[in-house]
């Protein structure tokens, strides 16, 4: 029935939507010359995405990139992990866990490590990037300043951006070292289903809460910066969020450096970006739709969920899920759905959809209330497999029946809410 496709096939595929992504990650925001513009600015970063699946890095400098002694290949599209190591603090993680999953900046000094395997301290500093339109969190940014155990004197050389006078209101000392100043993004935080599987991030993971061994030692003789250290790290990130917001104004989706009070949380309220992170690891088609909000619009759509529908994230996020009917839906089946949300009860429904291009797809859609800690319905999960032209009582996916595959998805979506409801969500 065509199923199935040579397993090359499928990497190469696989990896060319991966490298759109990454493109399209800063394409959706910023006009055309934000890369040339962030290759301007003379001190190391990287920028990633919540949005994608494990938070990867879609822009790295090449003073980034020379710091670490990775190529570019081998940074864009991964999460930032693999800068940590075995000595790293794991409460220093957990300091920078908490930021990103209450969404605001952070400052702590921790160890990384080079690709090499050489270890160095720096001053880490994080900063989330807000869309003024809807208030979700589009990119994160961080900076990195390496520093010495040992000697905290720094050797400083001028830094500009396209900031007036070389960004003077951030900090009265405009000197930085561009061999010596970086930034990072540290991704995805806890125990999480990922591609329908449990995974210990452990200490090869970004947060390593459940490390074994005791790291007080190591806190003890962690580097302190000095408070002008500090102050360059938040006037460098200053600047690259300066260029993120100029060049967004052209494209008219302009971002901010903290959420706006004037966004539009009435369309679709944005779910925390810890919440999104864990949301992304599910590999399967999914939407996530909040019963609070007037019509029911989504608020979170999968990745695969794009492909399969050829929408956009932008032209999905703040929609009812009536958008993929068409005039061949049958009504009884969009009658059994809504009787089943207004019971708060699952339902499973083999129903005719429409992509963007009107082309149709049978959809096996199972959909359930996701509850939080309190038990109350937060969200409700629709799940989606194409099972056209497949008879769904024979089909299989690598030995589980579609109605297992569905399920073990909703328990993964209902993990993920659970776990981070109370700092994703306010329902």
């Amino acid at each position: 029935m065509g199923l199935e496709r040579p397993v090359k096939g499928i990497k190469m595929c696989t990896q060319l939507n991966s490298r759109q992504l990454m493109e399209e990650s800063l394409n959706r925001y910023y006009s055309d010359g934000i890369r040339e513009a962030l290759g301007q600015v003379q001190f190391n970063f990287v920028i990633t995405d919540p949005c994608l699946l494990d938070h990867p890095i879609v822009y790295a400098s090449q003073g980034f990139l020379k710091m670490s002694g990775y190529s570019t290949e081998e940074v864009v599209g991964r999460n930032v992990r693999f800068l940590q190591g075995p000595e790293t603090d794991r409460r220093t993680i957990l300091k920078i866990r908490e930021a990103i999953r209450e969404e605001k900046c952070c400052q702590v000094s921790i160890l990384n490590y080079k690709k090499n395997g050489t270890a160095f301290w720096n001053l880490f500093h994080l900063d989330p990037v807000f869309s003024e339109e809807d208030g979700r969190v589009i990119h994160f940014v961080g900076v990195q300043t390496p520093i010495s155990k040992f000697s905290r004197s720094s050797v400083t050389n001028n830094v500009s951006c396209s900031m007036p006078n070389n960004c003077p209101a951030f900090v009265e000392n405009r000197h930085f070292n561009h061999h010596t100043s970086s930034v990072i993004f540290f991704g995805s935080c806890r125990r999480e289903l990922y591609r329908d599987s449990s995974v210990d991030m452990g200490h090869s993971g970004l947060y390593n809460s459940l490390a074994e061994e005791d790291n007080a030692g190591l806190e003890e003789s962690a580097c302190e910066a000095k408070e002008s250290d500090k102050q360059k790290a938040r006037a460098a990130a200053d600047c690259i969020l300066f260029e993120l917001k100029q060049f967004s104004k052209h494209t008219g989706k302009i971002v901010l450096d903290k959420r706006s009070n004037s966004a539009d949380l009435v369309r679709v309220a944005p779910i925390n970006s810890s919440l999104s992170i864990a949301l992304n690891r599910i590999h399967q088609s999914f939407v996530l739709a909040d019963p609070h909000l007037p019509d029911m619009p989504i608020v979170h759509a999968s990745s695969l969920f794009l492909q399969l529908t050829g929408y956009s994230r932008d032209e999905i996020l703040g929609r009812n899920c009536r958008l993929l009917q068409g005039q061949d839906t049958d009504q009884e089946a969009i009658a059994q759905i809504r009787q089943s949300i207004v019971a708060e009860q699952c339902c499973t429904v083999r129903i005719l959809n429409y992509r963007k291009d009107n082309s149709f797809f049978w959809n096996l859609l199972h959909t359930a209330p996701i509850r939080n800690a309190s038990g109350k319905v937060a969200f409700y999960v629709g799940v989606q497999l194409d099972v056209t032209g497949i008879d769904e009582d024979e089909h299989q996916d690598k030995g589980m029946s579609s109605h297992m595959k569905l399920l073990g998805a909703v328990g993964a979506v209902r993990v993920a809410v659970r776990s981070l409801h109370g700092v994703g969500s306010s329902r």
